[in-house]
């Protein structure tokens, strides 16, 4: 059955149209009155639903049950990831969300080769969290993982920080395993680098943070794949 993202309140009984990007969904399918679906709106759980009527440019639809299923992942893991060139990154945002990551927050790094700023960082940012969205709804999350905006590693330790085990994925000698150091539920943010990794400045100011230096064993992945490697585990 088809699922779609439906940033509205919703609730059972409910009889109104479709935000626009749910409604333009619908009609790509060719979905015709009759035709049932599933919303959900990020709140929790996933709702029943029943297209009422099928206009140009907008779609009616009738809630039907709230189910209360959730398909989180067991830790909430938020990845402060080196933004990565071209279509590489559109990749880790897609896959991240598959694998249940909780937030992204994309990381200009003294090596990343994509810079963003202005108006380019807002619309690669309403991109990736397009993408985002697009993921859940084929993978069966009710929750959508949010994309912060862009910062450097200075401006992101310059803010209040969760209470969260934090861990750097490292090259460099004395990293833990991440068997070692995966235990519990508690919420962990990951920081990986992009191509060609962190910069040692930046290395060393997550440490001075109280990151945890982790290795993944002693294969050298990709800026795109570490960090899905830590999710996969996490999951």
């Amino acid at each position: 059955m088809p699922r779609f993202y439906c940033p509205a309140p919703l609730a059972t009984g409910l009889a109104f149209s479709l935000p626009a990007g749910a409604a333009r969904h619908v009609q790509v399918l060719r979905l015709q009155p009759g035709d049932a679906m599933t919303l959900f709106n990020g709140e929790g759980g996933e709702f029943d639903a029943t297209v009422t009527r099928m206009g140009r440019s907008d779609v009616d639809v009738e809630i039907g049950l709230h189910h209360a299923v959730e398909r989180e992942a067991a830790r909430a893991v938020h990845l402060l990831a080196g933004i990565t060139a071209n279509e590489r990154m559109d990749w880790l945002v897609e896959k991240a969300t598959e694998l249940g990551v909780a937030s992204i927050t994309p990381l200009v790094a003294e090596r990343s080769v994509l810079k963003l700023k202005g108006e380019r960082a807002e619309k690669k940012l309403a991109h990736w969290q397009g993408v985002a969205v697009a993921a859940a709804e084929q993978c069966g999350r009710n929750r959508v993982p949010v994309i912060h905006p862009a910062r450097s590693l200075k401006e992101w330790l310059a803010q209040p920080m969760a209470d969260a085990d934090r861990w750097v994925l490292s090259l460099a000698q004395g990293t833990q395993a991440l068997g070692a150091v995966h235990t519990g539920t508690r919420p962990v943010v990951v920081l990986s680098g992009p191509e060609g990794g962190l910069a040692p400045a930046e290395e060393a100011a997550a440490l001075a943070a109280g990151f945890l230096p982790v290795t993944l064993g002693p294969r050298v992945l990709r800026a795109e794949t570490a960090p899905l490697a830590v999710l996969a585990v996490c999951a």
